[in-house]
């Protein structure tokens, strides 16, 4: 009777040390303190900030909105040399260090129906352990259905990783449409938002090739190409100037129109 009851007293603490370590331990921090964002922060393409709360890490850069506890984008590079098939051990979701007001806490996700959806794929990052981590901070994550997680917003991830491996270097920019009147969930209000885009960009010249799509936050059997949009249509929604620093005739060209024919769907 004695070694019963000792046996279920450690049953037990394991039980309680096991839900406090999930629900109270977080890692201080993912990033290495060396790492900049040069290929981003250097760059003539990043987009403005509704919010002035510009966050570079390593291997990203991000822009912040406190009032809906999520980026309003997520922007980096993605180079052939990225798309490894390296196996990493998947980390804790943790709050970004660098986000003044603190990002929000992933317990906000548990139990509210929706998944942990990526902005920045960990997918594209498995070149490096750090650029690995770092896709789990919860400045990177958005609220999405799992079906359109794991559906049309997992397809144009992978067909965005087909053009890089066909053409080369992109520049990716990313995040969710952020309006008023959204339904939030947990206790700091994440907002989910109805509409996610993504915009490509190809080329760093006058030649550029630019993508740009918008996509309700359902899973959608239709093709990727029935969601192109200009994108003027994203920055009236968003509000975001998404190449403010190229010339006007440049966005003129680029921006008003939907041109897919230099792209293998």
């Amino acid at each position: 009777m004695k070694n019963r009851t000792i046996y279920a007293v450690l049953i037990t603490l394991c039980i309680i040390g096991f839900w406090l370590f999930e629900n109270f331990y977080t890692p201080a921090t993912y990033s290495n303190t060396n790492g900049s964002s040069v290929d981003l922060a250097e760059s003539i393409f990043l987009p403005t900030s509704t919010t002035g709360e510009i966050v570079e890490h390593a291997y990203s850069t991000l822009s912040y909105s406190e009032p809906h506890e999520q980026p309003e984008w997520v922007a980096y590079t993605l180079k052939k040399e990225h798309l490894t098939y390296d196996d990493r051990q998947r980390p804790y979701f943790i709050e970004d260090p660098k986000v003044s007001t603190k990002s929000a806490d992933w317990k906000n996700y548990r139990g509210s129906g929706y998944d942990r959806g990526h902005l920045l794929p960990a997918g594209d990052r498995r070149f490096s352990e750090q650029a690995y981590n770092e896709t789990f901070y919860t400045s990177n994550i958005s609220p999405q259905d799992k079906q359109f997680n794991a559906g049309i917003w997992n397809r144009l991830e992978q067909k965005i990783r087909y053009w890089c491996k066909k053409y080369g270097d992109l520049l990716v920019v990313t995040g969710g449409v952020l309006e008023d009147d959204l339904i939030e969930i947990g206790d700091e209000d994440v907002d989910v938002p109805r509409m996610f885009y993504k915009i490509v960009l190809r080329g760093f010249d006058d030649n550029a090739q630019l993508l740009a799509f918008l996509i309700p936050a359902e899973e959608s059997q239709e093709p990727l190409e029935n969601f192109l949009v200009p994108i003027d249509e994203i920055e009236i929604k968003t509000g975001i100037d998404f190449f403010e620093k190229q010339p006007e005739a440049w966005q003129s060209k680029l921006e008003s129109q939907v041109d897919s024919s230099g792209w293998k769907f």
